[in-house]
C-alpha cells in the first residue's frame, strides 16, 4: 500500500506533537504541527525564563547603585567618551560561553542647566542686548575682567549696554607733475562710556557628577555694521572637553569599576 503525500505529512505532525515541549531549552519552545516552526512559550508561563531588560538614565549615583545590584560574571562596560555615556552589558559572557547581551544599562550625562546656557552662547553672533542678559541669567557663575583687572559683574554688562562704533576716515592726496594719487583709510572701532571687558571666567558643573570647572570666555567685537556684533570664544575648548572625558572615566572607574571591568570604546553585537 502507497501513501499519499498528505498521509506521510499527517503522521509526520503527529509525531511531532507527540514530543510536547522541546527538550534541554532554557526558553520552553514547541514545534507544533500546522507549520512546522518553533513557538515560544515563555509568555504564558508565570515567571520569564532568565532576566532581561535595558536601563537608562542621566543619573550617576542611580546607575552606580544598579550596575553594583547586579554584579555578576560576564558583565562588560564601555564608556563612550565622545557622548560622555557608559554602557554596561551584563550578559555579554565570554569567548566559550557567549550571553545574549541584551541586558543592559546605560548612563548618559546630562549637561547642567549653566553648562547648556553656555554652550548656547558660544561662537554665536550675540547683540548687545542678547549678550548682557546672558551676563544678568547667569552672573553668579561669571567673573569678568578688562585685561588683567577684575571687574565688577554690574560693570561689565553696563559697558556692554553702552558700547557705540566710531567710525574715522584719513585722507591723503599728493600731486606732481605726472601723477596725482590719493588714498583713504577707514578706521572703525567699538567703544563704551563705561570699562569693556575683554573676558569672562565661567564657573560651573558641565555635567552631574564632575567636579566644579572654570571656562575661559574672550570677547571678540564685529565692528562691520553700525551695531556691534560680538562674539564669546571658548579658550583652549578641545583641551577642556578632553579633562571632562578623563574625569568622567575616572569617576566610573570610581563608582562602578569595582563590579565590571570597562572598556574605553563603544561595542555592538555580532548578527
Amino acid at each position: 500500500m502507497s501513501l499519499t503525500k498528505e498521509t506521510i505529512q499527517h503522521i509526520e505532525a503527529n509525531a511531532i506533537a507527540a514530543l510536547g515541549v522541546m527538550p534541554h531549552q532554557q526558553v520552553p519552545t514547541i514545534a507544533l504541527p500546522d507549520d512546522m516552526s518553533i513557538h515560544n512559550l515563555e509568555r504564558y508561563a508565570e515567571y520569564r525564563a532568565r532576566f532581561r531588560g535595558a536601563l537608562n538614565t542621566h543619573a550617576l549615583a542611580d546607575f552606580a547603585r544598579y550596575v553594583e545590584a547586579r554584579d555578576g560574571d560576564g558583565a562588560r562596560g564601555f564608556i563612550d567618551q565622545d557622548r560622555m555615556s557608559c554602557s554596561i552589558i551584563f550578559n555579554l559572557g565570554n569567548d566559550q560561553l557567549a550571553g545574549h547581551g541584551d541586558d543592559t544599562a546605560t548612563l548618559t550625562l546630562k549637561p547642567t542647566a549653566a553648562y547648556k546656557a553656555l554652550l548656547a552662547a558660544v561662537g554665536q553672533r550675540l547683540d548687545q542686548q542678547q549678550l548682557a542678559e546672558f551676563l544678568e541669567d547667569w552672573a553668579p557663575n561669571i567673573t569678568a575682567f578688562a585685561g588683567d583687572e577684575k571687574l565688577n559683574t554690574a560693570q561689565a554688562i553696563t559697558g556692554i549696554r553702552k558700547m557705540t562704533i566710531k567710525a574715522t576716515s584719513q585722507r591723503d592726496s599728493t600731486v606732481g607733475d605726472l601723477n596725482h594719487a590719493r588714498s583713504a583709510m577707514d578706521e572703525i572701532e567699538a567703544r563704551s562710556q563705561e570699562t569693556l571687558p575683554t573676558r569672562f571666567e565661567f564657573t560651573t558643573v558641565p555635567f552631574e557628577g564632575l567636579q566644579p570647572a572654570t571656562i575661559t570666555l574672550r570677547l571678540s567685537v564685529i565692528t562691520g555694521s553700525d551695531a556691534p556684533v560680538l562674539k564669546l570664544r571658548w579658550v583652549a575648548e578641545e583641551a577642556q572637553r578632553e579633562e571632562f572625558a578623563r574625569e568622567f572615566k575616572g569617576v566610573l572607574e570610581q563608582q562602578v569599576g569595582g563590579f565590571v571591568p570597562l572598556t574605553i570604546g563603544t561595542f555592538q553585537l555580532g548578527a
